[in-house]
């Protein structure tokens, strides 16, 4: 039940079961984040072979981008474009929270997405052929597995919301066993990829993934006195968490 609400939550996939999770269920779903990755890169890797066969690449690399935004609702970026409007500014914590929970989207929300996605489309149109299926399934497996460590690892910015459930029953077993799945697929797309020193080159993709979660999570827990739930890798999906 665990996996069925981890994917329920990152994906807008339907599956034929009706029972809704528990608490303590959908709050260690956690454990399963970079398995519903796995499943996600492995989709957008199979649409991409079928569609660099009957479109131009870069064509094929738009549509990919936009078939990761809607297999999951558009969570990473409605919660990145809050976070971009919580940003801006020199306010108060607490201001910056009433911002992120306006439904209406500012200009540096709209700005953020904007450059965002002119990011991933030139860093994906770059890749050589021999890269780009493995980057397309590691990308959010990595990502997922990222939202765990912020999970765990920093504050909730408010006494009430969906990111609760989460601190609340998310251990940090979940993450090292979230971990160790992520270990093993990033050494098997490195050796896939053959791309030399097999058993250091999934730790170091994993280090500066984990690096970069660390910087940037920090910087938040600054501005916003703890992360919420946009925040939580950008990617968490609104009610307005």
């Amino acid at each position: 039940m665990k996996f069925i609400a981890a994917f329920r939550f990152l994906t807008v996939i339907p599956l034929p079961f009706r029972r809704q999770p528990a608490p303590e269920e959908f709050g260690g779903s956690v454990l399963y984040f970079p398995v519903v990755g796995l499943v996600i890169g492995l989709l957008m890797a199979g649409l991409y072979y079928v569609l660099d066969r009957l479109l131009p690449g870069s064509l094929a690399t738009a549509l990919v981008i936009v078939a990761m935004v809607l297999v999951n609702g558009a969570l990473h970026t409605d919660g990145f474009i809050d976070t971009c409007d919580g940003l801006a500014g020199n306010k108060a914590p607490e201001e910056r929270q009433r911002v992120m929970k306006d439904s209406r989207v500012g200009a540096f929300g709209v700005i953020g997405a904007v450059l965002l996605f002119m990011v991933k489309f030139a860093a994906l149109n770059s890749l050589p052929n021999n890269l780009i299926y493995a980057t397309l399934i590691l990308m959010p497996v990595l990502s997922r597995w990222s939202m765990v460590y912020a999970i765990m690892a920093y504050p909730y910015a408010k006494p009430e919301g969906l990111g609760t459930t989460f601190k609340q029953h998310a251990k940090w077993r979940d993450f090292g066993i979230a971990s160790i799945v992520v270990f093993v697929v990033a050494e098997l797309l490195c050796w896939w990829m053959k791309l030399g020193f097999i058993y250091l080159s999934g730790l170091f993709v994993m280090a500066v993934v984990w690096l970069a979660t660390l910087c940037w999570s920090a910087y938040l827990e600054k501005k916003f006195a703890g992360l919420t739930g946009d925040s939580y890798g950008r990617s968490t999906r609104s009610p307005k968490s």
